[in-house]
């Protein structure tokens, strides 16, 4: 059965470009780099980048967890994506919001002091 979520892919038709945005975005580098796929690790999890992958904002929004929506929302706009949904919240101390990268994808952002990241966690790490 199901282990919990480990990639999210982002449409990118110019990788280079998209590369060079979340790696600004996220304050990391690739760990896997390639003209057909781009692979960040971030907290455990995998953002992926793959140019022939569906661009858009039709679908299922993955919300990636932050210390703090506002700031994240408002550094996202000042870094060049557009807004979609402002931060709101939605009970519990939970904020949520969602933007669109520039490459035409949802990118979903969250603080929920419901789950409980523990630092140096990895891939293989299931006791959160």
């Amino acid at each position: 059965m199901f282990q919990g979520l480990r990639t999210v892919i982002y449409g990118a038709k110019d990788i280079a470009q998209a590369k060079a945005w979340y790696s600004t975005v996220l304050g990391i580098q690739p760990y896997f780099d390639e003209p057909f796929y781009v692979g960040f690790e971030v907290g455990g999890f995998e953002l992926g980048l793959e140019p022939g992958a569906a661009v858009g904002t039709s679908g299922p929004i993955a919300y990636w967890g932050v210390a703090d929506a506002d700031a994240a929302y408002r550094r996202l706009l000042e870094l060049g994506a557009s807004g979609q949904n402002p931060i709101q919240d939605v009970g519990g101390d939970i904020r949520i919001g969602s933007v669109i990268d520039p490459f035409g994808n949802s990118l979903g952002i969250i603080y929920n002091p419901n789950f409980s990241f523990k630092e140096g966690q990895t891939h293989g790490d299931s006791s959160n």
